[in-house]
């Protein structure tokens, strides 16, 4: 802990070392990105939202439902969802059940699944047609997650917070992962947006301190 300063900004591969040194937990624990933007959120075109596919993946078994008509049933199973159905997924859920981590649903089911939007909303497994899960290219959509394909979305406070990996990857793993996200982060800049849109950054694991990252190090952004 000697060599790691609460209070200094480090570039993101030091921070990336350093946030494995820092981490005693007994379990893998999830490694998370903090971006803390310049942006109103409450202003629709200041909403920064987008996909990534994590080039090392997220590092966890990630659970796929399918809610979907019977013709396309054996594509999403091909393609490894864990869940597939319709009907029954909507009642389950209705019932409480949210034990999955992405839905993906084709354009024809979206009346049925709308009416559970109250349910998936709130916990972020709202298929959307922007992040590539409300789509007919169920097999596609499917394979795609399972790789390391996450979406993100800036909160009401004005920060993208985003798992990008496990503390038993390597500092270049999770370097590599966080460069993704923040690349893409950087590109969704809103036109309409006056001063600094990246304020700061930190990353950490799940109960490890938080470490600072030098957003200069990575943007020209502003």
């Amino acid at each position: 802990m000697a060599k790691y300063d609460p209070a200094k900004q480090y570039k993101l591969s030091e921070a990336c070392e350093i946030v494995k040194d820092v981490t005693f937990t007994k379990f893998d624990a999830s490694v998370e990105l903090a971006i803390n933007l310049g942006v109103d959120p409450r202003k629709a075109n200041q909403m920064v939202r987008g996909v990534v596919t994590l080039p090392h993946g997220t590092g966890k078994q990630t659970r796929v439902l399918v809610l979907c008509t019977p013709d396309k049933e054996t594509e999403a199973k091909e393609a490894g969802a864990d869940y597939v159905g319709l009907d029954e997924y909507i009642e389950k859920i209705k019932g409480g059940w949210t034990d999955v981590d992405v839905i993906i649903c084709t354009p024809s089911v979206m009346a049925k699944v709308g009416a559970i939007g109250r349910i998936l909303g709130p916990r972020g497994l709202m298929p959307n047609p922007k992040t590539g899960t409300v789509t007919m290219e169920i097999g596609n959509a499917v394979k795609e997650v399972k790789a390391g394909k996450i979406d993100f979305k800036v909160d009401k406070t004005g920060i993208v917070h985003t798992a990008i990996g496990k503390a038993s990857f390597s500092a270049q793993q999770i370097c590599e992962n966080a460069q993704e996200v923040i690349s893409a982060i950087i590109k969704l800049k809103p036109q309409t947006l006056k001063g600094t849109y990246l304020i700061s950054a930190s990353i950490c694991t799940t109960m490890s301190p938080g470490v600072s990252i030098d957003i200069k190090s990575f943007s020209s952004a502003d």
